[in-house]
Order: C-alpha cells, then structure tokens, then sequence
C-alpha cells in the first residue's frame, strides 16, 4: 500500500484532493470578510495606524493559511495555517496590552513575559496538537483545540480587566471570548459528529472566528487609539 500523503484531520476530508474539504475550505473567506471590515472601519477612524494594518493583515493571511490546509492537506499548509494565527494572537496580545496600559512599556513587557511562559507551558503539554502527521489521526478528547487555551484564557483575562476598569471595550472583548468558547466547542466536537454529520462543525469554527477576529479589530480600532492619539485628546 502507499502511504497516505495527506492529514486526514476533519469530519470533511475523506480522501485526496484539494477540494475534499469544501465547507472547510470556503468558510475561511471569513477571515478574510474580517480583514476587510477591520480596514473600512479604520478608515472610517482616520485610518489604520501600523499596528491596525498588520493585525489587519494577519486576519487576512489566517484566512489565507487555513484555506491552504483544508485544501492541501500537507505539512507545510498546516504551518501555514498555524503561524498567522500565533503571530495574530500574539501581535493582539502586545498591542491590547500597550495600549490599555497607556504606552507603559515597563508594564508591556512584564504582562507579555507573564503570557509567553503561561503559552510556552501550554504548548510543552500540548504539543503533539499543534502538527500533525500525514494520514488518519488518532483524535484526543479535545481534539488538539488545548492549543488555543492560552488564547482563550488572554480574552477573559482581558474581558475581566476592561470590565473591572469600565473600558470603553469591554463589551467588544467579552462578546468576542464569548463567542470564541463557542467556536472552540464546534472545533472541538467535530470528529465525534462524523457519523451524524458528515461534513462536521470544524467550518463553523471558521465562521465564528472569523466574527470574533472582526470584533476584536474594531474594538482596537474603535477604542483603544495610538497612545499618541489619547495624549493629544
């Protein structure tokens, strides 16, 4: 037999072919509709600043990396799936940081240390969930979403604070963790609906995180301005 040169990860993917995965596939054109509403909403608030044009451009590149895996089904797509996302997750994370702790970078630094070794933790235990080998995966209970714990966790945390200081934000960032705990679910339980639903849920993680992503870049966007901007007004 010849061995299988492809990550069969998902309730959709039965076979080769890049477009055995289509609801997969095409459900990442929302991140992409989330890079798009980031941009006209900052061009709406005098336009994106670089921080707002990279996280901006980082939701366009999840869009793009994902629907490389979900056609591809490769190694090198599945690092092209993962990196944007960590490097989204953690560009959001330094600029949330800096800019509701009114341009500290002393106080920046310390709460960025506190998170890299809280994900560095995460991802020693949780390791094999981050990449996967070729051919059909032998799914955990959680199937490998322990990796977006941090992420999860950074949301709350930040949705707790906001609320705590009565930002301006703190709606948009508890609704977006609110919904990324949902889309964790559906991420989650996809390999074990494959029997009632054959195409599975993994798609709606894509349309949910996409929503989120949307969310979380207008609440930058909208209430968490350059520092410079804050010190001028």
């Amino acid at each position: 037999m010849e061995p299988v040169s492809f990550i069969d990860l998902y309730c959709e993917r039965t076979a080769p072919g890049f477009w055995n995965e289509p609801l997969n596939a095409i459900s990442n054109g929302a991140f992409l509709l989330a890079a798009a509403w980031g941009w006209a909403d900052a061009r709406r608030h005098g336009g994106p600043g670089l921080a707002e044009a990279a996280l901006i451009t980082l939701a366009a590149l999840i869009g793009v990396g994902s629907f490389l895996f979900h056609t591809f089904a490769t190694g090198w797509a599945e690092l092209a799936d993962v990196v944007p996302i960590w490097t989204f997750v953690v560009s959001y994370v330094l600029v949330i940081i800096f800019r509701m702790s009114g341009g500290r970078f002393a106080q920046t630094g310390r709460i960025a240390g506190i998170v890299l070794v809280i994900t560095a933790a995460v991802f020693w235990f949780t390791g094999d969930d981050v990449t996967t080998e070729a051919g059909p995966v032998a799914v955990g209970p959680f199937n490998g979403s322990l990796q977006y714990l941090p992420a999860l966790l950074a949301l709350v945390v930040f949705a707790v604070l906001a609320w705590w200081q009565r930002h301006p934000a703190r709606r948009w960032i508890a609704a977006a963790a609110v919904i990324f705990l949902v889309s964790l679910g559906f991420r989650t339980i996809d390999p074990a609906i494959c029997a009632t639903v054959p195409v599975g849920s993994h798609f709606l993680w894509h349309i949910l995180n996409g929503v989120m992503i949307g969310i979380l870049l207008s609440a930058v966007i909208r209430h968490m301005p350059p520092v410079e901007r804050l010190t001028a007004s």
